[in-house]
This record gives C-alpha cells, structure tokens and sequence, in this order.
C-alpha cells in the first residue's frame, strides 16, 4: 500500500513540473525587468544568469517520463524531484540578498510579495510530498527572511517576523493538505484491493461453478449410459418374461432404475434452467386442473405415510406456463410430504389484488432460521447430514427457486421449528377464459402399425446399440446399428440398394472420440433426408443450448421403453414409410 501511495505522489509532482517550471521562469523574468527599470543594480542581472540555469531541470525532470520503470522506482525519482527543488528554491533564496534595494521600501514589498506568492503557489503543486515541499519552501524564505533581518532596523526586522510566520502557516496548511491526499488515496487503493480480490472470489466462484457443472455434467453421463442399457434391456425382459414368475424381480429391477433416473432427471432439469433453454409460455390459464392433478399424482403418496393431502379447489386464473408451474407445484408438495412425518400438507390459493397467492403449507419439522437463506441452494438438506437417499438429493426446491424466477412469480418462506413450513407464490391474476384449459389425458400406448418400419441407430456403445435393438426389434420394429458416420452411411447405401430404405434415424449426442453426434445428425439428415431423433445423456448447458438451437427431437438417457416408443410413433413420418 504504501509503495502505490508512493508512486501516486511521485506522479503528481512531475504532473506540474514543466507547466510550474515555465510559470517560473516568465514571473523571474518580469520580477528582475521591473527592479532593472528602477533600481539599474548589476546585482539584477547577475541573478538573473543564476536563475537561467533552472532550464537545466527540464531535460532532468523529462526524465522521469522516459523512464519505463519509473513506477518501480519511485523513490529515486522522489529524491531526484526534491534535489531539483532545493536547487530552485536555493536560487530564489539568494534573489534577496543580492537584489534587496536598502532604502527602497515599494521594491523591497514587491520583492516579498512575489517570493511569497511564489511560495503559495507552489506549495500547492508540490504538498504531495512532504520532503519535496519541506525543500521548495524553505531555502526560498529562509533568504528572504535572514535578508530582511541583516538590515537590522524595525520595519525590516517586522517584515522578516511576518515572512516567517507566513512561512509557518503555508508549512502547517501544507501538511494538513499532505496527510489528507495520503489517507485519500490510502482509501482509495484499499477499495481497489478490495474490488481486486472481490473481482478474484467471483472469479474463483465462477470457476469453482463452472468445474462443478463440468463434472455434474460429465458423472450424469457416465452414470446415464449403462443406466440408459439397464432400462432398455429390463423392457426387453419385461416383456419376454410376461406371465413368468421371475416378472416380480423384473418390475422391482424397473422401479430401482426409474429412482435413480429420477434423480438423474433432477440434474438435468437444473442443467436445463441454468443453460436457458427451458422457455415458458406463459398465457392465462385456470388453477382447478393443476390443483386436480396435484391431487391425483401425490394423493397416493400422502396415504401411504398417512398424512391429510387437501387440496382446495379455486376457480382462480393466472398468468403462467401450465407445465412449468406444475412443475413448480409438484416439486413443492413433493416436498412437503417428504419431511412431514404427521398432520398434512395444505394447497390454497387466494386471490390478493391483481395477484394470486398459491400457499403449500406442510406441519413438518420445520427449517431453522439460519438455514431458510439455504434451502434453495442445491444438494442443501438441513435435515439429512447423512445423506439418506430416501430423501432425495437435496435439488427440489432449487429447481422451485430456478423456475419462480423464470417464470416471474417470486416466493417467499415461513417456518417455525416443529411447527412445519409454508411456501407463498405470488402470480399475476388473469381473467377466466370462456372455455377453460383441461389437463392433457396421459397418451395411449402407440398401436405397432404407428411405429416407423426401418430405423438407423447410431451408437458407439456396444451394450446400448444391443439393448436398443432388442427393443425394437420386440415391438416389430426393423433395427440396423452403426457406431459411426461411416458405418452409418454404409448402412443407409445398403439398406437403398435393396429397396428397404430406413424411416428414420436415432443418434447419441457423444460419440467415441469425441466425435459431434449432432453434427453428424445434421450431416446425415441434409445427405440422406432421413428424419432425426437425437438421445442423450449431457447435462451440459452449452451442449443443450445446441441441442436446443438445432430444433431436433431429443430424449434423455436413461429412455425408457414406453417414453421411446410414443415419441417414434409421434413423429411426422411420410405416410409411405408407417
């Protein structure tokens, strides 16, 4: 700190120096032309060649500015600038002595005057630093004083005693002045230290954020591949063990993979909110539905832990995207119900103004004051340091505090320790339409005539590639599997030659060796006209932003049988290739 106060100083010193210097020169230049005129003492013209010297300063003063390191060695250049100083005011020091008129007062007044003008002046440009004022002043008045004292009569020995005072007075003054700049830019440097390292922890924050969504991103889709192979090769077994008594094991082996894709799913939603491809389309729509379906979704749940799941009915309208919010709304009662262990969880909404309050109140255990900042921070659980899996992985309500600010409804938290907790959203008030929005029936399964005949899967996984085609070969669907552009190709050549051409072709998003599934998609889509469905296990923002740009079909790894199998017998297919 005090080598930057330093360099600062030293910068506002030769900041004036030349102008100071040229101000100088022209009031000696006047001084000794008005004494001329009317005292004619050689003794004038004789300090005049003594002044003239000061134009030597220049090139040493410039010298500063040539300097490239001159910031590393500002206290050299300090030493420089106060040496130059003595010199001058050592000269102006001698003016009295050697042009001092004896029995002139008016010239002796103008003398004084504009000595000690001179040395107000200056001591402004040079309070920077203390030595260097100490060197301008002194020298100059001291001439003028111990000048006026040798003539030895009262009104000289006055003036010499008001010259001194002055000079006591302007050193004071300067030094007040000195000491402030220096706290002044003490501050001032601290607060850029302090914006330096705060600009270095945001820095740190924001890589430590970007490694943690790397390898969320890079665990997900490692952990989503053979999990991806799990559940395509537990529908194929599924279904050739109908009605076998080994099916049991099958379904409690589906329901373990659904819970971990389920929080597979959860990193992706988080992944998804962050990168901004998630888009809401907000427009009115009524409460009752979602409140119905609420209600159905998590009344099962509510019972099995016999727990009171109310729900009120509204007729209420809002401004919102009806699956983001039930989104939203499900992730709050969801957990709601995970940590009450008695009583239930109320959902009500009540109409304020031109808002609407939606309340997911719970008799849980409550959150802690000092942990209510941190519910919505991800993998926070106040109530799990053991990391009980039955409880989640903690990402619940940081996907609520994500999809509250995408959608523009903010939420706000009350709890009381053992007396549970009480979520409020807040969403514009719409007015109902004349036909109100039902919730969407769940789609039936595709009827196998719906399903393309001939697909092209591009996988670079053996294990997928197998546990794929099995499945689609177990719901008449004719496979061919390729692990890259080239086979790919091959394949499709083939299958035109001999007139069965493909329908349609899924893609990984990675392939081996860091080769651009979609890319290659696109490449294929534009040479063959062969539509694309793109499957994935990235939860990479960057990665699902492209996705997201490209327009192309996607699912996430881990795919289950029923998910696939709906989205190939939904896509638009020429009517020749069903």
């Amino acid at each position: 700190m005090a080598a930057r106060v330093l360099r600062a100083q030293v910068a506002m010193l030769y900041a004036n120096a030349a102008s100071s210097t040229a101000i100088d020169a022209l009031i000696a230049w006047l001084l000794t032309g008005v004494l001329w005129w009317q005292l004619r003492d050689p003794m004038i013209g004789l300090w005049l060649l003594l002044h003239l010297t000061q134009v030597l300063r220049y090139p040493v003063l410039a010298g500063y500015r040539r300097d490239a390191a001159a910031a590393q060695r500002s206290r050299h250049w300090a030493r420089v600038h106060g040496r130059e100083l003595l010199m001058y005011s050592s000269v102006w020091g001698l003016a009295p002595w050697l042009m001092l008129p004896a029995d002139d007062l008016p010239m002796t007044v103008l003398l004084m005057l504009v000595m000690l003008g001179l040395v107000s002046g200056g001591v402004a440009a040079v309070s920077a630093y203390w030595r260097s004022t100490l060197c301008f002043a002194v020298p100059m008045v001291a001439g003028l004083v111990t000048a006026l004292a040798w003539r030895g009569d009262g009104l000289h020995l006055f003036l010499a005693g008001c010259a001194l005072l002055y000079l006591g007075a302007t050193l004071f003054f300067a030094r007040q002045q000195n000491r402030l700049l220096i706290e002044s830019l003490s501050v001032r440097f601290e607060k850029e230290a302090l914006s330096e390292r705060l600009h270095e922890q945001m820095a740190a924050v924001q890589r430590a954020s970007a490694e943690k969504t790397r390898f969320l991103s890079a665990a997900s889709h490692d952990l989503r591949q053979p999990l991806h192979a799990i559940a395509l090769f537990g529908a194929t077994l599924h279904n050739e063990l109908d009605g076998h008594a080994a099916q049991p094991n099958v379904q409690r082996l589906m329901g373990a993979v659904h819970a971990l894709g389920s929080s597979l799913d959860a990193m992706l939603d988080i992944s998804q909110l962050d990168a901004g491809v998630v888009a809401p389309e907000v427009r009115p729509l009524p409460l009752q539905p979602l409140l119905e379906l609420l209600f159905q979704v998590f009344e099962p749940e509510a019972n099995r832990k016999e727990l009171e799941l109310r729900i009120r009915a509204s007729a209420l309208w809002v401004h919102s995207d009806a699956q983001l919010l039930q989104r939203l709304l499900s992730n709050l009662v969801d957990n709601a119900l995970k940590y009450s262990r008695r009583g239930g969880v109320l959902v009500r909404a009540r109409a304020r103004g031109e808002r609407v309050w939606i309340d997911v109140c719970d008799t849980g255990i409550g959150i802690a004051p000092e942990h209510q900042d941190r519910v919505f921070d991800e993998f926070f659980q106040a109530h799990n340091p053991g990391r009980d899996r039955s409880q989640g992985l903690g990402v619940g309500l940081s996907i609520v505090k994500r999809l509250a600010l995408l959608l523009d409804h903010p939420i706000a938290l009350r709890s009381r320790m053992g007396r549970g907790t009480c979520f409020r959203l807040a969403l514009p008030r719409a007015e109902p339409m004349p036909a109100p929005a039902r919730a969407p029936a769940a789609s039936p399964a595709p009827a196998a005539g719906s399903l393309p005949r001939r697909v092209l899967l591009i996988d670079d996984e053996a294990d997928v590639r197998d546990a794929m085609l099995a499945l689609l070969r177990s719901a008449g669907v004719e496979a061919t599997a390729a692990r890259d552009e080239s086979h790919a190709l091959d394949a499709w050549r083939y299958a035109a030659a001999v007139s069965r051409p493909f329908d349609l072709t899924l893609c990984d998003y990675r392939l081996a060796g860091g080769a651009d599934g979609l890319a290659m998609a696109q490449r294929l889509r534009e040479r063959t006209g062969l539509p694309v469905l793109m499957i994935t296990g990235e939860t990479d923002p960057q990665r699902l932003q492209r996705l997201r740009d490209a327009g192309l079909p996607v699912l996430f790894k881990p795919v289950y049988a029923e998910a696939l199998l709906q989205t190939l017998a939904d896509l638009p297919l020429p009517a020749a290739r069903r």
